[in-house]
């Protein structure tokens, strides 16, 4: 989302007669450094971008000034029962995340000190910093992000692997490929020294796109930069948007986006929680790839609202789920509460702030509580369930307690038959390898005085990294699946 303006709901204040319970947030990380050479790393600009990030936030929902502060949320000490934060395993979503929570919760100074039984105060150190835990998030599919050149990569999710190999074979995919080659070639003098003409195709536009759109970020001087011509930089940019939302998701093929079903799933189980009266989690938030957010973009209709909304989101976009009632009682029945979406493509500031938009091609912003769990369950899995792994076709790893009949009806099957299952024919077979293999090992060593040594496993070559197999990424800054 780069170019156009965004159509957008102005954002409405609270009102009197509005209540927010609770929110979850979901937040792509700051300006990094390219994935062309892993692994990825936070710039000090990208910490810039989600510290202000978070503390836009922190004025929207924990200042006790605010019109629009979560209901009995702690404003000065984070009260951890009140928060959860999850981030992949990854160092620039997970340093995002910490870092965006010291804007949310900023040092607290000598409000956060302790005075102890002996008399003596003591403040926590850094000003009072606030110690606010990152935790892992647990969806396989959004693993290592952010060192990741292709969406999929790390989905866990065979099907959807699938679904998005399946672009490569498509009939736009092989025009465009056909129809930027010259487009790409020409530009090989500025990234010739990472990419070789192979590679430098749109098969890898958003590799090369990376590559370019950091370099003019933080570097003085590009190789052949007289190439890079604004219209230039455009197309770079429209391309790795094209391939990158055609590898998210697909209205044909809704298991490409699992990465935005995943997260479907957690928002509605979270805020679920922030409905309940005996529950004290207020704030949810969770850093994600970019991927996330396509997939999930196309699965709620919001390319119909914005054409926009089919763009690689900037650097710390945010998305926000607001759960509010108009209700002046303390535990409002469910029909009296109401969901809003808001976005903000980059740094959510006073300048930028996040933006209402209707979902599911709704007409208005504000969803009643019960009209969206039943469209959001509509696109929801839960990653790991049963539906997951059967929409996944996984049947292995956690997958596998959900299919332990099959596989003892197999061994059976073969026991009957007189013979033996693939299992014991399996070890069997190493048994006898594993002789051979040493009865050779043994002859050659005492026969030829040989030994043996350790040999170095030598590095993989960049050109490596580019290659897109179905063993790889993303949907980024992806989420519930996931590029970053």
């Amino acid at each position: 989302m780069h170019t156009k303006a965004l159509l957008l709901a102005s954002i409405p204040a609270a009102t009197a007669a509005e209540t927010i319970l609770g929110a979850y947030i979901f937040s792509r990380h700051g300006d990094r450094t390219t994935k062309a050479y892993s692994p990825a790393k936070l710039t000090a600009l990208g910490a810039e971008q989600v510290y202000r990030s978070g503390s836009w936030y922190r004025s929207r929902y924990i200042d006790s000034r605010s019109s629009t502060r979560i209901n009995g949320i702690s404003s000065d000490l984070a009260d951890l029962s009140e928060l959860s934060v999850t981030a992949p395993v990854d160092n620039v979503l997970q340093g995002s995340a910490g870092i965006f929570l010291q804007g949310l919760y900023p040092p607290a100074g000598s409000v956060n000190s302790q005075k102890l039984a002996n008399g003596t105060t003591i403040e926590a150190p850094l000003s009072g910093y606030q110690y606010i835990p990152v935790n892992t998030a647990a969806v396989t599919s959004s693993a290592q992000a952010e060192s990741n050149a292709w969406l999929q990569g790390n989905s866990g999710c065979p099907a959807a692997v699938n679904s998005s190999q399946a672009y490569f074979q498509s009939k736009e995919y092989l025009e465009l490929l056909e129809s930027t080659k010259e487009f790409y070639q020409n530009l090989l003098p500025v990234y010739e020294s990472t990419f070789s003409s192979e590679t430098a195709t749109f098969k890898n536009a958003y590799s090369l796109y990376d590559y370019i759109h950091v370099a003019t970020i933080h570097n003085s001087s590009i190789p052949s930069s007289n190439l890079l011509t604004p219209s230039t930089l455009q197309t770079l940019s429209d391309l790795a948007n094209i391939h990158e939302f055609s590898l998210a998701y697909n209205a044909s093929s809704p298991i490409r986006a699992v990465a935005g079903s995943v997260l479907a799933s957690h928002i509605v189980s979270t805020l679920n929680s922030s409905v309940s009266a005996a529950s004290k989690q207020k704030l949810n938030i969770q850093f994600g790839p970019y991927g996330t957010f396509a997939s999930f973009f196309g699965l709620t209709q919001l390319p119909a609202v914005s054409n926009d909304f089919t763009s690689i989101v900037d650097y710390a976009s945010s998305m926000t789920f607001e759960l509010f009632t108009k209700s002046a009682s303390s535990s409002p029945d469910q029909d009296e509460v109401f969901v809003r979406f808001l976005f903000a493509n980059g740094t959510a500031s006073d300048s930028n702030p996040a933006k209402a938009y209707p979902l599911f091609g709704q007409d208005k912003t504000e969803l009643p509580w019960t009209t969206f769990v039943a469209e959001m369950n509509k696109i929801a899995l839960e990653g790991g369930s049963k539906e997951w792994c059967e929409a996944c076709g996984e049947k292995t790893g956690s997958c596998a307690a959900y299919y332990p009949a099959a596989e003892e009806t197999a061994s059976v099957s073969e026991a009957k038959k007189g013979g033996m299952s693939n299992a014991v024919a399996g070890v069997i077979g190493a048994m006898v390898t594993l002789g051979v293999v040493l009865g050779l090992q043994a002859l050659i060593l005492g026969v030829g005085g040989l030994r043996l040594t350790k040999r170095r496993k030598q590095q993989q070559g960049i050109s490596e990294v580019f290659h897109v197999s179905a063993e790889k990424t993303s949907f980024s800054d992806t989420s519930s699946v996931q590029k970053a």
